[in-house]
């Protein structure tokens, strides 16, 4: 009998489906992967849901080569031989689990109280981790200059809005705050936290964000 040649391996966009998933509705479990074009030259990801994963890798990359990888919606997405296959030589970032809360809006009326964009803060280690996996980066902080606590707010993962924090001096609902107001009400807004951050997740959990699934970056270089 002649070889059973496989289906496509079905394309999606993860910009409406993690829209979806923040109102709730997620991919089908059905233990299996789907495909997203990458938002971002030289960045891609593999996206876990319940049951379910989006790589998302570029089209020199096969259908047939990533079944041979072992990848499926049951955990194998981050599997890391896989992972390391994929980005080749290139840099991996952190398997963090992906968060969504929403936008407040409002700025245009200074709802985002003493946020102040501070370029100065620009170079710290946060902004610069910001900037080398997300566009459009801006800095904020406090309008204090003596104050380092920083906000980030780029276009992240699908092109969605995108927030880091660093506040070690009891700012953080500050800049969150002031951060969300930036964004139009009820627009989806993402937060990437690694789950040995017990600290960082606990906070976002306790101010609204939800957790949807999981997400490791890479920098292929195959």
């Amino acid at each position: 009998m002649p070889a059973v040649t496989p289906p496509p391996i079905a394309r999606v966009d993860l910009r409406q489906v993690l829209r979806e998933a923040a109102g709730s509705t997620f991919p089908a479990a059905d233990g299996g992967f789907s495909r997203a074009t990458p938002w971002r030259d030289g960045v891609e990801a593999a996206v876990a849901f319940t049951g379910h994963a989006v790589l998302v890798v570029g089209e020199d990359v096969s259908d047939e080569h990533l079944r041979s990888l072992g990848v499926h919606g049951l955990g194998g997405a981050h599997d890391p031989r896989a992972t390391v296959d994929l980005a080749g030589q290139g840099e991996i970032g952190i398997l963090d689990a992906l968060l969504v809360g929403h936008g407040t809006g409002g700025h245009e009326t200074g709802a985002q109280g003493t946020l102040v964009e501070r370029p100065d803060l620009a170079q710290s280690h946060r902004a610069q981790h910001a900037a080398q996996w997300r566009d459009d980066i801006r800095v904020y902080g406090l309008a204090d200059p003596a104050r380092t606590a920083l906000a980030t707010l780029g276009r992240g993962i699908a092109g969605l809005p995108e927030l880091g924090l660093q506040a070690d001096d009891g700012s953080a609902d500050e800049l969150l705050a002031g951060l969300l107001s930036l964004v139009p009400a009820g627009d989806v807004v993402l937060a990437s936290v690694s789950p040995g951050n017990a600290r960082s997740l606990r906070f976002f959990l306790r101010r609204g964000f939800v957790p949807v699934g999981s997400v490791q970056l890479w920098h292929p270089a195959r």
